[in-house]
């Protein structure tokens, strides 16, 4: 993993405006539409990009598109598109100007957040400082500025329609063409004085600008997000076999003492998550909890389903995702498969779970939870869905009480992931250097099962890193994320056709199989709309309030 380094120290000494933007005309610091692109976005990556910063703008922009309506494709041949080259630096122009617009990721710039900073700028965006009414909200220090530079930091834009967002992927930093005699702008806020100049991903506020700019608010590959805090429970439905069945509650008893949405952030027992109890009824007793029907939109018909859970039940409790999908609207039925299935020794905290999909037609996914055999203290627990048109990570590694982990060693902490297996068959491991001021990730081969079938070696594989930021809706969510792709050794995902393309194909999914136990009750009911239940919120059964680190 590589060293952080801001936008305007890696165009340092290039004749560039405002540190990135290349102009080629005058022209007027209000966006028009004649400066917007048509949707989607056409594109064409040139041959001379790195292999790994290919990768880094494809998921750039998947992010635009899980974030915004903003899409991109490939370009046809003939028609205006941007075209994203490697050259010395990281600039863009400001929105649409001519047949064929360069971009440039070169050396240093290929992270997702600068990526997106240049498509911003693309798509027709000055910086976030430069707006009219930044004096109101920052203090620019001009005797700290780089002699003849002092012209980037001129007001440019009028028409912004968003509050000022230090947040956002747009801002300089406080350090941008400084002298070194310290930050050449002082925020009027204090607690933002680190955040601006982030590099992380679009802010909510940079989302809200670009969809009204363009005149749209439909995310491309977002689907649903359910926290239960409201009374329509996210249009979803529940059912029940010979028990009580899914519950809207605040806490339970023996765990969890919170809802996902709000922990960690001080106002512990506000909010809700849905929780099937196994403390009593018979084995096999079992309740679902099913989404609306969605229908798929994008081409590549794959989906990540994203929620928290809560084991608190028996060793053979089982939590079963199930999807159902139909033939058209007069199938009121429909045809189900099992996904994913969770089980085994309860814990005392909330683990992410991600459940990939491959629904083709329109499909509801259904939580089934269903008693086993053995004492049970509590059950299942479920908040915080997200579902969307993407792929889901392959491997989610869940580090808890970090901070504690730095504070009690006095040597440089070290800790390793579980052994890993790749789609296509490779083992490999994880290892993470925590110290004070950085975090260090390493990727390891290890031998596995397979490795006499796999190719050695094996080249244009890339592996993405994500630190995840703990915002439980995925679209508000600002993580870091950071890749590498290898040259003559194996890491991770296949990204050789971008050597000759684009884009890439549709990612696959491997198939599973899973056992119901009692095998007795498998048999499929139908959707629960067909015989709908209010879901009951439980009286409050614990009030003694608990704080816990994540």
């Amino acid at each position: 993993m590589y060293k952080d380094i801001d936008i305007t120290e890696i165009n340092k000494g290039l004749d560039l405006f405002e540190g990135d933007i290349k102009m080629t005309r005058r022209r007027r610091s209000i966006r028009s539409e004649q400066h917007r692109w048509p949707l989607p976005v056409p594109y064409y990556l040139d041959r001379s990009l790195d292999m790994n910063a290919k990768g880094v703008i494809l998921r750039a922009f998947e992010q635009f598109r899980l974030k915004t309506c903003i899409d991109f494709r490939p370009r046809r041949w003939g028609e205006q598109h941007v075209a994203i080259k490697k050259d010395t630096g990281c600039w863009s122009h400001v929105g649409k100007e001519e047949w064929k617009q360069d971009l440039a990721i070169g050396p240093n710039c290929g992270t997702v957040a600068n990526v997106e900073h240049e498509l911003m700028h693309a798509l027709g965006f000055w910086h976030e400082q430069s707006r009219y009414d930044r004096d109101n909200y920052i203090t620019i220090n001009l005797e700290n500025i780089e002699a003849g530079k002092e012209h980037n930091f001129k007001i440019r834009t009028t028409d912004t329609n968003t509050p000022y967002d230090y947040f956002s992927v747009m801002h300089y930093s406080k350090n941008a063409f400084t002298n070194g005699n310290g930050p050449t702008i002082i925020t009027k806020l204090p607690e933002f004085q680190n955040v601006i100049g982030q590099r992380l991903d679009m802010s909510h506020y940079d989302v809200e600008e670009l969809n009204k700019f363009y005149g749209c608010n439909k995310s491309i590959s977002f689907l649903d997000h359910c926290s239960f805090d409201d009374e329509s429970l996210c249009e979803m439905s529940v059912c029940s076999r010979r028990s009580r069945g899914w519950r809207k509650v605040s806490h339970t008893a023996a765990g969890p003492h919170s809802d996902h949405t709000y922990l960690g952030t001080g106002s512990q027992g506000t909010g809700f998550f849905m929780h099937f109890s196994t403390k009593r009824g018979s084995v096999g007793d079992s309740a679902r909890l099913q989404t609306r029907r969605m229908t798929p939109r994008r081409s590549c018909k794959i989906q990540c389903l994203e929620f928290f859970y809560y084991h608190s039940g028996s060793w053979s409790d089982q939590l079963n995702i199930w999807i159902r999908e139909f033939d058209g609207v007069d199938d009121i039925i429909g045809t189900r498969r099992l996904t994913s299935q969770i089980k085994g020794s309860p814990t005392d905290y909330w683990q992410l779970h991600h459940v990939p999909l491959d629904a083709t037609k329109t499909f509801q996914v259904e939580f089934e939870a269903r008693k086993g055999a053995g004492a049970s203290r509590g059950g299942f627990s479920v908040d915080d869905i997200n579902l969307s048109e993407t792929e889901c990570p392959h491997h989610t590694w869940q580090i808890r009480n970090l901070e504690e982990k730095l504070k009690a060693s006095n040597t440089t902490p070290i800790l390793y992931s579980p052994m890993y297996y790749s789609y296509d068959g490779y083992r490999y491991q994880i290892r993470v250097i925590l110290e004070k001021d950085k975090l260090e990730v390493f990727v390891s081969l290890v031998s596995g099962r397979n490795d006499d079938a796999l190719q050695w070696p094996c080249h244009w594989r890339q592996v993405t890193f994500t630190l995840l930021d703990q915002n439980p809706h995925i679209q508000r969510r600002m993580s870091k994320q950071r890749s590498v792709t290898s040259t003559s050794l194996w890491l991770n995902s296949d990204i050789s056709p971008l050597r000759h393309q684009s884009d890439l194909p549709c990612p696959s999914m491997k198939g599973k199989t899973f056992s119901v136990s009692p095998l007795q009750q498998t048999d499929d009911d139908g959707p629960c709309t067909r015989k709908r239940r209010s879901i009951s919120t439980a009286r409050r059964i614990w009030s003694r309030p608990v704080t816990r680190l994540r």
